[in-house]
């Protein structure tokens, strides 16, 4: 239970990371009437643009639709299409009626050819409805956190006032759904094949995100979006130098560019600095702890070359207890490490104990994996 409340407790400090101020100067002039760039790993705004105001979002509707079929657990199962999914209207993959078609494969059509039908079919299979699966939908955006944030359909059609999100909500659940790795293989695949069961060809799919596709070698995937009210709608993620980027724009004419022109000026302007190693910590002052505490991984943050002396850590730890003379009894996380930055709190990080048991297993893991080296069971073939 104390793990459960530290891992909760570091979330919403990662979430407070998102508001640190930013130098939005540094920024070039974004065509997008709503706009946000965000470092994915740490959730920090790098720039913004009325970011939270509510607007129609049109197909990148279709990143929660994505996610909710992922983490369902069903991608392996055979889907078929409806009447009603073949009606959807606007951008399809001509999906058939009472075609059996693998859910996996929807997936990627919604992905890369924004098929509404496509949203149909996932929605009425995965959610057993429409309707059941908008519920779906908004349970998932209250549990993200995006607070402004309504959705009424699997596809962003314009069918509803009520259908509505916000730049800084739709980075917010594109951060979410970038640490699913099938999300990530789909939404960076520019082309793909699957079964057409009454024809002799497969379908072939390329992805529609130009960004991706011929225009930013540094785009790793994202989605497309238009309607005749929300105009254009674009989300992007692009990685370059170990830094990963989110960028999101609403009602932007000129979406690409203004895509391209923020990534490259954060590229320019921010560097991805290790603020806290992972491994044995040496900063504990407690005779008792000395040597025996440790983070299980590491923290970067993205900073300019000005803020990189911003930072400041403090060590929280539990007193020892008399019973902690035998080590059996010392608890796994033992104190917290919070992280500042510029005096605001930007990350929680339990800190966890190391037991004399755990030192000799790693010792022994070690000296096994030099012995299995040298008799050849770990050498090439």
């Amino acid at each position: 239970m104390k793990i459960y409340k530290v891992i909760i407790s570091s979330l919403l400090v990662s979430l407070l990371a998102m508001n640190i101020p930013y130098k939005a100067e540094a920024f070039t002039s974004v065509s997008a009437r709503n706009a946000i760039i965000i470092e994915q790993d740490s959730g920090r705004i790098l720039y913004e643009k009325a970011s939270h105001e509510k607007r129609r979002i049109a197909s990148i509707t279709k990143i929660m639709t994505a996610i909710l079929a992922i983490e369902s657990g069903k991608l392996d199962e055979m889907v078929t299409v409806s009447d009603r999914a073949i009606r959807a209207e606007g951008s399809a993959i001509y999906l058939q009626a009472n075609e059996k078609i693998k859910l996996e494969d929807l997936v990627y059509g919604l992905m890369l050819r924004s098929g509404n039908d496509a949203a149909v079919a996932i929605a009425e299979h995965v959610g057993g409805s429409l309707e059941g699966f908008a519920f779906l939908m908004n349970q998932k955006a209250e549990e993200i956190g995006m607070a402004n944030t309504h959705f009424m359909n699997p596809h962003g059609l314009d069918d509803s006032d009520q259908h509505y999100s916000t730049a800084y909500d739709m980075a917010m659940l594109t951060r979410y759904a970038m640490m699913n790795d099938t999300y990530k293989k789909i939404a960076g695949t520019e082309v793909h094949r699957a079964p057409n069961p009454n024809e002799k060809w497969d379908r072939i799919w390329r992805n529609k995100n130009r960004l991706l596709t011929e225009l930013y070698d540094y785009c790793t995937g994202g989605k497309t979006g238009y309607t005749k009210l929300a105009k254009r709608t674009l989300v992007t993620t692009a990685t370059k130098n170990n830094m990963n980027l989110i960028a999101v724009t609403l009602n932007g004419p000129d979406d690409w560019n203004d895509h391209i022109n923020m990534y490259e000026t954060a590229f320019k302007h921010y560097d991805l600095v290790e603020v806290l190693p992972d491994g044995v910590i040496d900063h504990v002052d407690h005779e008792f702890y000395k040597n025996k505490t440790y983070l299980d991984h590491n923290f970067t943050y993205p900073v300019t070359e000005e803020e990189k002396n911003l930072f400041r850590i403090e060590y929280k730890m539990l007193s020892p207890k008399k019973d902690w003379d035998d080590q059996r009894n010392v608890p796994d996380v033992v104190g917290k490490v919070h992280i500042y930055f510029d005096e605001r709190p930007i990350k929680e990080m339990p800190v966890y104990f190391k037991t004399e048991n755990d030192q000799e297993t790693s010792y022994m893991d070690y000296f096994k994996s030099i012995f299995l080296v040298v008799i050849g069971v770990k050498t090439d073939g």
